[in-house]
């Protein structure tokens, strides 16, 4: 098991009244790709977006390498420069073209030279299937070529961990399978990735490990031929019980 790049330790969320996530605690290693699964409403979405300091948990600790993230914004961008997040509905600049787009972060953020933001974007793009499109603007493509340019995009800052939530929940379903196959080839690449979804064979076959969410809880967190076969918890056995029967 590689080092242990994110930790989450006793972690809580509430907005008002409604806590979301009660006591989570889990592990992110280095090369591991985990998948989080449940019903909707489950927290794990909210779970992503704490980890990513989108959402400020009420309280409990995030570590990366060991270093508690506090609320300094300069360190947060930093944090997020090595953290990268992938959206459901893939948050494109709408007025820049799709080389633009994955040009944009590394200019800015990582300050590269023109030249090595292109040259790092077309790499990105080739291997994602979407260099001919680079001239292109978001609402020319399709869902599933928008998303495979979100992860470009993401690529691009050569981040440590990348976040999906939910990355093909917005797409039409003859797209999903597009996205799912890049993922599949990122995975085999050795980066780590932690991936809400609901694409239940996808979780099966690709993550190391999965782990299911349940009224704000980490219910069960099983490598998924223990998880999807002989699941523990009589809660997961009611979620997958539709999908192991099929």
């Amino acid at each position: 098991m590689g080092e242990t790049i994110i930790s989450v330790q006793d972690l809580r969320k509430s907005f008002g009244d409604h806590e979301v996530l009660k006591k989570i605690d889990m592990d992110v290693h280095e090369g591991e790709i985990i998948c989080i699964v449940g019903s909707s409403g489950s927290g794990k979405s909210t779970l992503l977006r704490c980890i990513n300091r989108l959402e400020r948990q009420t309280s409990g600790k995030i570590l990366f390498k060991g270093t508690e993230l506090r609320d300094v914004q300069r360190e947060i961008n930093e944090y997020r420069s090595r953290v990268g997040m992938v959206f459901q509905s893939f948050n494109l600049f709408h007025n820049m073209t799709v080389l633009e787009n994955c040009m944009l972060c590394t200019r800015k953020v990582l300050h590269l030279p023109k030249e090595e933001a292109f040259d790092r974007a077309i790499t990105h793009l080739k291997a994602v299937g979407m260099a001919p499109y680079i001239h292109a603007r978001p609402s020319q493509l399709s869902g599933g070529q928008k998303q495979r340019v979100a992860i470009a995009r993401s690529l691009c800052m050569n981040p440590e961990v990348l976040l999906f939530d939910e990355p093909t929940s917005a797409l039409d379903p003859e797209m999903v399978g597009e996205v799912l196959n890049v993922m599949k080839k990122l995975a085999l690449t050795g980066l780590t990735m932690v991936i809400v979804t609901h694409e239940m064979a996808f979780a099966r076959d690709v993550s190391t490990r999965t782990i299911f969410m349940d009224g704000g809880y980490v219910v069960e967190d099983a490598p998924p031929a223990q998880l999807f076969t002989n699941p523990q918890n009589s809660r997961t056995r009611e979620f997958l019980s539709r999908y192991l029967a099929g």
